[in-house]
């Protein structure tokens, strides 16, 4: 059962400063899906169109680890599309 997730995204970086489901030791977004550039076509040199988040289908073994449900994983990907989606965006240059 998911009794807290704790998601803050870095003000400077397309990523994560602080990621915590239940408390669980190395929690690790990169468990529910990756980040990938939707609209390469408009970044700027050394940056993103459009960065976003994917998620990828739960595993048994990711619900395990979080004591997670089918609905949970899915509103944790909720989530995690708002704070990874960082649209066009240049700080990698």
């Amino acid at each position: 059962m998911l009794n807290k997730l704790v998601i803050k995204p870095h003000s400077y970086y397309c990523g994560l400063e602080v990621f915590n489901i239940n408390d669980v030791e190395n929690s690790n977004w990169y468990d529910f899906g990756y980040t990938y550039d939707s609209n390469p076509s408009n970044a700027p040199d050394y940056g993103c169109g459009d960065r976003r988040f994917h998620a990828d289908p739960p595993t048994q073994q990711v619900l395990d680890k979080y004591g997670i449900t089918e609905k949970e994983y899915e509103e944790i990907c909720d989530e995690l599309k708002d704070a990874l989606h960082f649209g066009n965006c240049a700080w990698c240059s």
